[in-house]
């Protein structure tokens, strides 16, 4: 499945819009084809999408679900990713007035809905409920076969949780495709897969069983594209991440692109876990990728600069002195767009 194109979209985001958790939100506001008509968010209501996000897509934010009815949605998105991804319970009147307003639902996070009895009494003929995050059928473990593959395959990883990788890798996608090649972008998270339609949502698999995901996902389309671009998840410094290594065994990745966030000193909400120097991190990356000298050497070929939070000029400054600290190259591929990365790569 994926978000459907050819029906109206409100996304439920209650202190999502200036908050920390709405990057699932936020990211299908960027970069969903599906029109969406209205943003939920009580704490933002009234106020501009463009101004708060930078996103330029104008869509009026509403205090609730009641609210939003005005635009005729006909499916609602949860669009926060909280930690631990437990329906907030705040969210749960929402839902549940979505459904008996007709609108189908759309539910990334890791508490399953669509067998809830108190909310299918709610759904009448052609409402459904959609849990992305659900775990695939006939997985096996990882043998490496990915290596074997004719295309590139780029993998983004990152000093942190929710700091770009999505976004880089479906700004590299596009930028393959403008210049005429065959290039796939590979979804690993609930956004992606509600983006691309396919793809694992690596965080609701087995551990045993995530690496031989991605890789019968990678196996799938590798021999059909020129370039596979595969969504990084989690990262190797969060103590809290198990995501990133199954990704780099099971897409057994021919360059990374490495994601940070401009400025940033240590892991979000872990202050006692400090980000190393952005050299001593590609040289971890590149280590792990190579599983110290078994495989073939994969390199780190840029830097995407998450600059978000700056302005144009101290981005700009901020690339200038990561590309001098790093040697690579490094721009805000959302910002300025990916074609330097997308150079780097198919330099290597």
């Amino acid at each position: 499945m994926r978000l459907p194109l050819n029906q109206r979209i409100a996304i439920l985001l209650h202190e999502g819009i200036s908050g920390t958790q709405g990057k699932t939100g936020l990211s299908l506001l960027r970069y969903s084809e599906a029109p969406i008509v209205a943003l939920i968010d009580r704490e933002s209501a009234g106020k501009s999408v463009p101004e708060l996000t930078g996103i330029k897509r104008d869509v009026p934010i509403v205090a609730s679900v009641a609210a939003a009815l005005e635009y005729k949605p006909e499916v609602l998105v949860i669009g926060i990713a909280p930690k631990g991804g437990a329906v907030p319970d705040d969210y749960w009147l929402e839902i549940k007035n979505a459904l008996a307003a007709g609108m189908s639902l759309v539910n990334g996070l890791h508490t399953p809905l669509a067998n809830m009895p108190e909310l299918n009494t709610l759904l009448k003929p052609g409402q459904l409920i959609w849990d992305v995050r659900k775990e695939p059928a006939n997985l096996d473990v990882a043998n490496g076969l990915a290596r074997t593959l004719p295309c590139r395959r780029v993998l983004t990883v990152g000093t942190d949780m929710a700091i770009g990788k999505m976004s880089t890798s479906l700004e590299l996608h596009w930028a393959s495709r403008l210049r005429g090649w065959r290039s796939k972008f590979l979804a690993t998270g609930q956004t992606g897969v509600m983006l691309e339609g396919d793809g694992v949502p690596l965080d609701a698999v087995r551990v045993d069983f995530a690496a031989g995901a991605v890789e019968q996902m990678v196996m799938r389309y590798g021999k059909n594209y020129d370039i596979l671009h595969v969504e990084g998840q989690g990262s190797l410094l969060h103590p809290g991440s198990t995501a990133t290594l199954p990704l780099i065994r099971g897409s057994q990745p021919t360059q990374l692109i490495l994601v940070h966030r401009a400025g940033q000193m240590h892991v979000r909400n872990h202050p006692h876990v400090v980000i190393p120097p952005l050299p001593k991190v590609i040289r971890l990356y590149e280590t792990v990728a190579s599983a110290g000298g078994a495989f073939k050497g994969v390199p780190v070929v840029g830097i995407a600069l998450n600059t978000a939070h700056l302005d144009e000029f101290a981005a700009q400054e901020a690339i200038a002195q990561t590309t001098a600290e790093t040697g690579l190259t490094c721009t805000d591929p959302v910002r300025f767009g990916a074609n330097v990365l997308l150079d780097a790569v198919m330099r290597n």
